[in-house]
């Protein structure tokens, strides 16, 4: 099992959980799930015809899925994004800011870190230090 996190703590998973692996993907499926090693050149493709993409994290350390969403949402895609794998509460805020709208944990994340973790850092907007210094540049 696994649980989905957002700003409102954890949930249950809306998106019906298919997703098929980018590389397996064929024209019509429109729930992707996008390895961190994807190629960056295929994003555009992806973003145009992706309705939703799960981006997986294989460990806290690596962060080339944060990469990924901020590359899609740059190039304009507006559907759901979720990161899927080891992404720890402390990173919340920071998969926010890439462009993801939740994080698929496991449930032994669940249980080392509850939901508590993970709202007190729904907030994530509101410790945005660039907000600040454009705020003062005005």
């Amino acid at each position: 099992m696994s649980v989905i996190v957002t700003d409102g703590g954890f949930g249950p998973d809306l998106s019906g959980g298919v997703f098929v692996p980018f590389e397996l993907s064929k024209a019509g499926d429109t729930a992707l799930h996008l390895s961190p090693d994807t190629d960056p050149a295929h994003l555009p493709a992806i973003a145009a015809r992706a309705e939703a993409l799960r981006i997986g994290f294989p460990s806290f350390a690596d962060g080339r899925g944060f990469t990924l969403a901020r590359r899609l949402r740059l190039l304009g895609f507006a559907g759901l994004l979720r990161a899927q794998g080891h992404v720890i509460a402390d990173q919340y805020a920071m998969a926010r800011r890439a462009g993801f709208d939740e994080v698929e944990i496991g449930d032994d994340l669940a249980r080392r870190q509850p939901e508590e973790h993970w709202l007190a850092r729904a907030a994530w907007r509101a410790h945005d230090y660039q907000s600040r210094l454009r705020a003062r540049a005005l």
